[in-house]
C-alpha cells in the first residue's frame, strides 16, 4: 500500500474567472480513514476526481508513492491503483451481484473461476449473504447495494479508495455499517480510504479531517 500525496494542486475551469482549487498540500496514507468536508461548491468532488485521475490539474503534482500520475497510464491506474466508490453505487443493473463484482476482475484478465471465487469471498467480507449473489442490485437494500460496490472495488486490488458521499443515499442504521466497514478496511487491512462528505458523523469516525473552504484547505 503506498501513501497518496497532492503537492501544490490547483485546478481551474475553462472561462473560469477563479480557481476551483488551490495550493492544495495534503497526503493520505495507508491504515488511515480521511475525511474531506466542506459545504457544496467548496472543490471536494474536483479534488477527488484529480486524485482518482479523471481530470488532471492545472498546476502541481500527485504522487502514488515516488511515481508521478503525470507520468503514468491513468487508465491502469484507475483499474490496479484507485478505485471509486459512489453516492449512486453505479452498479450494472442488468449483471448480478456476482457478476458485478467479477467484472473488474475479468476485465483485468482474471480467469471466469478464479474471478467467481474471489468475488463471493470479497462480498461474504463484506456482509453479503450468498443467497443473494445472483440477485439484481435493483432486489437488493441501499444498504446492500453500498456494500456490493465496496466489494466491487477491492475486487481491482486497488489500494487506495476514494469514496464520494457513500452515506448520501442511506440511512442512519446502513450508514453506520458502511462506515464502520471502511474504517474496518484502513486499520485491519492496512488500505488507504479517502471520504468526501457533508455527514459530521463519517467525519467524527474519520481519523483524519481535511476542511475545505471556496477551493482551499483549512
Amino acid at each position: 500500500m503506498r501513501e497518496l500525496k497532492l503537492e501544490n494542486i490547483c485546478y481551474q475551469y475553462k472561462n473560469a474567472g477563479r480557481m476551483a482549487l488551490e495550493n492544495i498540500n495534503c497526503a493520505f496514507r495507508p491504515g488511515t480513514v480521511s475525511a474531506v468536508v466542506g459545504p457544496s461548491g467548496s472543490g471536494k468532488t474536483t479534488l477527488l476526481s484529480i486524485m482518482a485521475g479523471l481530470d488532471r490539474p492545472s498546476g502541481g503534482r500527485v504522487l502514488l508513492g515516488e511515481a508521478d500520475l503525470a507520468g503514468m497510464d491513468l487508465d491502469a491506474y484507475r483499474r490496479k491503483d484507485v478505485s471509486v466508490i459512489f453516492q449512486a453505487f453505479q452498479l450494472f443493473p442488468l449483471l448480478t451481484v456476482l457478476e458485478n463484482v467479477c467484472y473488474p476482475m475479468e476485465l483485468g484478465g482474471v480467469p471466469v473461476k478464479a474471478a467467481r471465487e474471489r468475488a463471493g469471498a470479497l462480498l461474504e467480507s463484506v456482509g453479503i449473504e450468498a443467497e443473494k449473489f445472483h440477485r439484481f442490485p435493483a432486489n437488493l437494500s441501499g444498504g446492500e447495494q453500498q456494500r456490493v460496490a465496496i466489494a466491487r472495488s477491492l475486487a481491482t486490488g486497488a489500494g487506495v479508495l476514494l469514496a464520494d458521499e457513500p452515506t448520501g443515499n442511506l440511512d442512519g442504521e446502513n450508514s453506520r455499517n458502511v462506515v464502520e466497514l471502511l474504517t474496518r478496511l484502513a486499520h485491519e487491512e492496512g488500505y488507504c480510504v479517502v471520504i468526501v462528505t457533508h455527514d459530521p458523523a463519517v467525519a467524527e469516525a474519520s481519523d483524519l479531517v481535511y476542511r475545505m473552504v471556496d477551493g482551499a484547505l483549512q
